[in-house]
């Protein structure tokens, strides 16, 4: 029984080590390496339950992939799981950032040609890890045609940046009112004649 418990806490914090090596772009570029794992590899949470996790971790304060990692490590082995599943996600970033910090400069970075060629080629590729998952969350959401001009007008009114309007918690509590409303109007009954 240690044996499992040992590998499974081995097993969290490889899998999140795995992920918070990959995270340029941030959290929306990682949601399709995290749901690979936690979803289809490792099979610790269902489909379902990663969107609900993931509206809930994106609706907290702090890093999203440390947000999702405290949640899967919590449910596989509690607290324990949750600080091992966090430190695995932390800690690639930590070693990164120490190194840079350490050997180059932001002149070396800035006037080496090769190092600015390496990260206008990652540019594109972070877009592409933004938007794969903003499809795969589409889908598993089971947005329908009437339902899907919402995230695109609450795209658009984020980014002209209309001061109070803007504001993402704003939509979130909206969006949160809006579907109930329209759960409550689904399932009101008819009236009888």
């Amino acid at each position: 029984m240690t044996e499992k418990k040992d590998s499974t806490y081995l097993a969290l914090f490889t899998t999140f080590f795995k992920i918070g090596l990959f995270t340029f772009g941030g959290g929306w570029a990682m949601i399709s390496i995290i749901e690979r794992e936690i979803v289809d590899k490792h099979h610790w949470i269902e489909r379902d339950d990663f969107l609900d996790l993931l509206a809930i971790s994106q609706s907290l304060p702090g890093i999203l992939a440390v947000n999702i990692a405290t949640s899967v490590g919590d449910k596989i082995h509690g607290g324990k799981g949750s600080i091992v599943a966090s430190l695995g996600t932390i800690l690639p970033s930590f070693l990164i950032i120490l190194a840079i910090a350490i050997f180059l400069t932001p002149d070396m970075i800035k006037n080496n040609r090769v190092i600015s060629s390496i990260f206008m080629g990652i540019r594109p590729c972070v877009v592409a890890l933004i938007i794969a998952p903003v499809i795969t969350s589409a889908k598993a959401a089971k947005l329908q045609w009437k339902t899907v001009w919402i995230p695109f007008v609450v795209a658009l009114m984020i980014s002209l940046d209309l001061g109070f309007i803007s504001n993402p918690i704003l939509y979130i509590i909206l969006g949160g009112f809006f579907g109930f409303l329209m759960w409550k109007l689904s399932n009101r009954k008819a009236p009888e004649n």
